[in-house]
């Protein structure tokens, strides 16, 4: 199985140690989302927009512990999208996102110029 990540899990952020048993595949971005920052982290919400992150191939005790991670108390909901590995699970943020800065971008790794 493959997921698609668009901040903290990505490679030399904070959470990329989640990623260790995971094969990257590449780089890819994802039409129709806007990208957030939560603060130490992003949430992508369905929007007018693009989301730059990576692919990875996964084994189902890595996509457990992530599940673990992202969608415990209802922040984060997975849902499968369609990339140029194969589909793909992605963790949308499920709450409003009023207040939070939009990273215009659509890319985490650009965060500190918004």
């Amino acid at each position: 199985m493959r997921i698609f990540v668009y901040g903290s899990l990505r490679r030399k952020q904070g959470n990329s140690h989640w990623m260790t048993n995971a094969q990257w595949l590449g780089d890819h971005s994802v039409d129709n989302y806007q990208l957030y920052s939560l603060g130490h982290y992003p949430g992508a919400v369905p929007g007018d927009g693009t989301v730059a992150g990576e692919v990875y191939r996964i084994d189902a005790s890595t996509l457990a512990e992530l599940d673990a991670l992202r969608t415990k108390g209802g922040e984060y909901a997975r849902r499968l999208i369609q990339t140029p590995y194969g589909s793909a699970w992605m963790y949308v943020y499920q709450r409003p996102v009023d207040g939070f800065t939009r990273i215009e971008t659509g890319n985490w790794l650009d965060k500190d110029k918004f």
